[in-house]
């Protein structure tokens, strides 16, 4: 539920994805399971494998759904693998849902394409931000990849 303040109610939602993410690592680790929590990596999905260039980047809109990982290796261990945002991002993040509430149009995102799947290169915080409003599709510049 929304107050109408914008600042309380980005504060709100940002504390309502912590939670998410806290309970959701818990729940695994209860379970006895290795759960992939943590955001997948593109070298996850090469493996040994050399990725090419198939396309360069053009820009278009992607469903949320489609974007599963990264192409940063920090931001693996910082995002969870539902792009919650990890508490050191707070105030980045509230003012990137304030701006989403208040209608601002946000730069797109950067992503690699494998296949049908994208891993963000730039616009870890949008991704998650779209994710919490509820968000069907983002914006993005796409670089295809090919193996």
């Amino acid at each position: 539920m929304e107050t109408g303040n914008l600042i309380i109610d980005a504060q709100t939602a940002f504390a309502r994805q912590r939670r998410r993410r806290r309970r959701e690592r818990t729940a695994a680790w209860l379970r006895g399971r290795s759960e992939r929590v943590s955001l997948a990596s593109l070298d996850d999905a090469f493996g040994s494998a050399t990725p090419s260039v198939g396309r360069r980047a053009r820009l278009q809109p992607i469903p949320l759904a489609s974007v599963v990982g990264t192409a940063e290796p920090t931001k693996a261990r910082a995002f969870d693998h539902r792009f919650r945002a990890p508490e050191s991002s707070r105030r980045r993040w509230e003012r990137l849902w304030i701006a989403s509430r208040r209608g601002a149009s946000l730069p797109p995102i950067s992503v690699f394409r494998v296949r049908e799947q994208h891993f963000v290169d730039d616009g870890h915080h949008r991704v998650s931000v779209a994710n919490a409003l509820g968000m069907t599709a983002i914006d993005a510049e796409v670089t295809e990849l090919l193996t």
